[in-house]
């Protein structure tokens, strides 16, 4: 077979695109644990020397990690001074945890998938699952970082405003569970913007849970309670609201957990489903974010709901048509798109 050396070019060219992104994934995480993308953000223009002295680190090392940095386009170089700086668009990516596209995150949790490949190796020889709690402890800390900026910017501003008649409950004071809570970044940040509304936040996951009230505990907040549960066993009754973010689609029963909120909810109340923004069908996903998506499903969701009952394994790219499917199937009559954001899709049922 005769190769196409255009397109064997243009291939190459793109694994080198991607050997230049795996290799700087540990050197992002160090940037962010030794403060050197904060520093840059705040300090500069700096050279390597003043980089390296205002973080207590050593010289050549900044200075080659700086090099890897501006060849990626994540700071920039300015050849005439011998200096580094970071525009505005990097210091929102890298620089600025508050930011609502802060994306260091990602990369711890991509941390976890390297040290989980035997385990992958053998869930595709065996086609069973693995189990949430199974994972490098990298991925737990990495989600929470990777999630929690994207819910601080959008779930009280807008994700909340866009569903019917809920915000008001809220303010008023209403009852809530947020489902697979996990280190409760998303219950936490409800619980401080509405003192009146009391939150329970479960997870099955034993260790999240008590990773969750410490973080509760930090961040003063006191209407907030945690249980290790199921979303199936979700305790008490007359919720006027109740969540799951980006986590319906990791659950081996989802449909079977949409049936056990129905029964609990309140009969005017409202249930939010965030999800990772996907399309209906496969081509409409072979794109940049459907790429991402479907990496970390292939290793994460769809493992984590094949090792649970049932084990419909949605991924994180099932797309609204399945989630309504698994959701009306749950008992929900109302179904709707509230609100979307480039990465994430916000859907209200109501029974």
């Amino acid at each position: 077979m005769e190769l196409d050396e255009n397109k064997l070019h243009a291939l190459l060219g793109q694994v080198v695109v991607e050997m230049g992104a795996a290799a700087n994934g540990p050197l992002i995480t160090i940037g962010d644990k030794l403060g050197l993308y904060k520093s840059l953000s705040e300090l500069g223009p700096m050279s390597a020397r003043q980089l390296a002295n205002a973080t207590e680190t050593a010289e050549r090392y900044v200075k080659e990690w700086l090099a890897a940095q501006a060849a990626s386009g994540y700071v920039e170089y300015d050849n005439v001074n011998d200096t580094f700086f970071m525009t505005p668009e990097q210091r929102a990516a890298f620089g600025d945890k508050n930011s609502p596209v802060f994306m260091t995150g990602a990369f711890y949790a991509i941390t976890s998938l390297y040290h989980d490949e035997p385990k992958m190796l053998e869930a595709f020889k065996t086609g069973e699952g693995i189990s949430w709690g199974n994972h490098n402890k990298c991925l737990y800390c990495g989600t929470e970082k990777f999630f929690s900026p994207s819910y601080e910017g959008n779930l009280i501003s807008s994700w909340i405003p866009s569903l019917n008649g809920v915000e008001e409950k809220l303010i008023n004071g209403a009852k809530v569970a947020d489902i697979g809570c996990g280190h409760a970044a998303s219950t936490i940040i409800m619980a401080k913007a509405f003192p009146k509304s009391t939150f329970i936040g479960i997870d099955f996951h034993d260790k999240s849970i008590e990773h969750a009230k410490l973080r509760a505990e930090a961040s003063g907040v006191t209407n907030v309670s945690f249980q290790v549960s199921t979303a199936k066993d979700l305790p008490g009754h007359g919720y006027d609201l109740v969540t799951f973010f980006d986590c319906l689609h990791d659950m081996g029963d989802p449909v079977g957990a949409c049936a056990h909120v129905k029964d609990v909810l309140k009969p005017d109340g409202t249930c939010m489903i965030v999800e990772p923004f996907a399309h209906d069908t496969l081509k409409d996903n072979l794109n940049p974010v459907g790429r991402a998506f479907y990496a970390f499903s292939t290793q994460l969701c769809v493992p984590c709901s094949i090792n649970q009952e049932v084990g419909l394994a949605l991924g994180a790219q099932a797309g609204e048509k399945k989630l309504k499917d698994a959701i009306t199937a749950g008992g929900f009559s109302s179904f709707r798109r509230a609100t979307e954001t480039p990465f994430n899709l916000i859907l209200e049922a109501r029974p």
